[in-house]
């Protein structure tokens, strides 16, 4: 069982999300913006993190880009589920250091197996 930071800012995707995860054999921490999700980070030592791309205040790919640049978190695999299904969006989201994107919507199964490989 992984400990997973989801960071959602919509609250019924999020709770999906965590049902989802939770029902794959996870544990959740559920965050509603990525500023906050930074300091949980550190402080949590999550064994990955599932972010929204769109959020108010830092996107998800900052968010990315500050983990990933973080000495205390570098080594956390992220998962990005965003709206945002252009290639371009896809490789950008890489390019800040993802370790998977998916697209919404996205199945349970999708979800979970993201989330088991970016953790192995």
């Amino acid at each position: 069982m992984s400990k997973v930071l989801l960071v959602e800012d919509n609250p019924a995707q999020s709770e999906l999300m965590e049902s989802y995860l939770r029902e794959g054999g996870h544990t959740v921490i559920r965050l509603n913006n990525a500023k906050e999700a930074l300091n949980k980070a550190i402080e949590h030592k999550p064994d990955v993190i599932v972010t929204d791309v769109v959020m108010p205040g830092m996107s998800g790919f900052e968010l990315c880009r500050r983990i990933k640049n973080n000495p205390l978190t570098t080594k956390i695999p992220i998962v990005i589920c965003s709206s945002k299904d252009q290639e371009i969006d896809r490789l950008w989201g890489m390019k800040q250091g993802a370790d998977a994107y998916l697209t919404k919507p996205f199945s349970r199964e999708q979800l979970v197996r993201a989330v088991n490989l970016a953790v192995v």
